[in-house]
């Protein structure tokens, strides 16, 4: 509350902005049938995010939360794996790690802008981490896989020592971009520095297509079985 007891104003994630081609384009698909998952302009839509961000493969999905959910997946994160998320963030993170059966470690946040650090993230995993038989255990017993580096409300994280502590510990980085679509990290842009990473196109996001969310890999084995997995495994 203010000093006058009034409420201080709100500030909006994103709020929608639609006066482009956007009725154009629906009109489109309802004319032409393509109003579902596929069809020329989702894949239009994946290859231009894909040479935006600079990335060999990019799969569209349901939602941000599902490209998570196919992230992990790839990063073959199962039951009872530990997976390293920020103490802070949208609750999708953690919930994409239990939908494969893993558990999510909280790892604190930098005071100032609130971001996973690199500072807490070393010290879990230098005093409450051994490797044994080459794997990786929490002092829990839980095998650690992989860590999600969540750029929280526009702000990138600072990936160069988180993934120097990746690649150290043998973890999978996992960017989570879906707040933070055009933002940049050292000249390039965020959803670019990880072997995986997401977006969400959510109607509170920077861009918006209503709903939906993106996998982006560097790796064209993994973006098809994340396309496979996508498409209810059909053969």
């Amino acid at each position: 509350m203010s000093a006058e007891g009034s409420a201080l104003p709100r500030v909006p994630l994103c709020e929608p902005v639609l006066e482009g081609n956007e009725a154009r384009y629906l009109a489109e698909c309802l004319s032409t049938g393509w109003v579902s998952s596929a069809g020329p302009f989702v894949e239009r839509f994946e290859r231009e995010v894909a040479a935006r961000l600079g990335r060999s493969h990019a799969v569209a999905t349901s939602s941000g939360t599902a490209a998570l959910h196919l992230a992990l997946s790839v990063a073959r994160v199962g039951p009872g794996d530990a997976v390293l998320v920020p103490a802070l963030s949208f609750v999708a993170p953690a919930n994409a790690v239990r939908y494969t059966g893993g558990i999510p470690l909280f790892v604190d946040v930098d005071p100032l802008y609130g971001q996973l650090d690199p500072e807490r993230l070393s010290e879990l995993l230098e005093r409450e981490c051994v490797r044994s038989g080459g794997v990786l255990r929490h002092r829990s017993g839980l095998r650690v896989v992989a860590v999600i580096a969540v750029h929280l409300l526009g702000h990138p994280v600072d990936l160069d020592p988180v993934a120097g502590l990746a690649e150290r510990f043998g973890l999978t980085l996992i960017e989570d971009a879906a707040e933070a679509l055009g933002a940049q990290y050292r000249g390039r842009p965020v959803g670019s520095h990880a072997p995986l990473a997401v977006l969400s196109f959510n109607g509170n996001k920077t861009v918006t297509a209503g709903g939906g969310g993106m996998l982006l890999c560097a790796d064209a084995d993994h973006a098809r079985l994340a396309r496979h997995w996508s498409t209810q495994a059909r053969s």
